[in-house]
């Protein structure tokens, strides 16, 4: 492609964006509410995937044993849970350790269990980690059968609501993205279809003289690309520098709170805005020139 066509096809795509001035400032605002909440709506699924991670990779399933359990009886038992294609770790924590441990959650009043170390009434235990937390589930019941087992938990209730809650973020993020970028594209759309009516009558000189169709619409591919671009520039540096804002702000009020800083993350993120602004700029010509330009 020539240079004085590339610049034709530039010059054409200003003009008609300074022509329809108003209209193009609308386009890219909207453009820009629209990929802006879309950004913060990924951040919001992005950080509740990650706290829901964090608490899913924290669960657990509790077997206690039966009392008189044998030294053998113990480890042919572990043998047999890392056999199980569902776990990914087992501990055995003995009944004297738990109580140990029971002691520094109590931290200060530890001494209101004094009395426990002569007889001590906790199970011997296997905590078991299993590679998916859909898993714990089924796994807890299969561990019911077993002879030595006497009682498992698992945060039985928690753990369901906890995979409903992720599905929920996941789903309504999905859907949240579908809408804003259906409600971009068709806005771009107006905007182009006002170009091409605006100029139709050359449109119909230059078909006559014999420009093919893509030299037609090219300027009008490349004013939504322009257009969807700007908003989502826009979108990425609000979001972008307003989230590293945030994050910075909750580290100092809310340090236990497990929020995304990974800027690895964070960039493909909104690399991700930028092309999608373009992808909706060019959505948008494309369905306004099939419908309009009639060429």
């Amino acid at each position: 492609m020539r240079l004085k066509t590339i610049t034709y096809y530039l010059r054409e795509a200003v003009q008609s964006i300074i022509r329809n001035s108003w209209l193009s400032v609308t386009s890219v605002g909207v453009v820009a509410v629209s990929l802006l909440i879309l950004g913060c709506s990924l951040l919001l699924v992005l950080n509740a995937n990650n706290i829901a991670a964090n608490l899913e990779s924290s669960v657990e399933i509790s077997a206690f044993l039966n009392e008189g359990a044998s030294v053998n009886d113990v480890n042919n038992l572990k043998l047999k849970l890392e056999s199980l294609s569902e776990v990914a770790e087992v501990k055995y924590v003995p009944k004297e350790q738990a109580l140990e441990e029971m002691k520094d959650n109590f931290g200060d009043k530890k001494d209101i269990l004094a009395g426990l170390e002569e007889k001590n009434p906790l199970p011997d235990t296997f905590r078991i980690r299993t590679y998916n937390v859909e898993q714990v589930a089924s796994l807890a019941q299969h561990l019911e059968t077993y002879s030595l087992v006497e009682q498992v938990r698992y945060g039985q209730g928690v753990v369901e609501k906890l995979l409903t809650l992720s599905r929920w973020v996941r789903t309504a993020g999905l859907l949240t993205m579908i809408l804003l970028g259906i409600a971009a594209v068709f806005l771009i759309a107006t905007t182009i279809r006002l170009s091409v009516f605006s100029r139709r009558k050359e449109i119909g000189i230059m078909k006559f003289l014999g420009a093919t169709n893509w030299f037609v619409r090219l300027p009008f591919l490349l004013e939504g690309m322009v257009l969807g671009f700007s908003g989502s520039a826009l979108a990425v540096l609000v979001v972008y520098f307003g989230y590293l804002s945030l994050i910075g702000n909750i580290q100092i009020s809310l340090p236990f709170m497990q929020l995304v800083t990974d800027r690895k993350l964070i960039i493909p993120l909104m690399e991700g805005i930028l092309a999608l602004g373009l992808a909706i700029g060019a959505a948008g010509s494309m369905i306004s020139m099939r419908r309009f330009l009639k060429v």
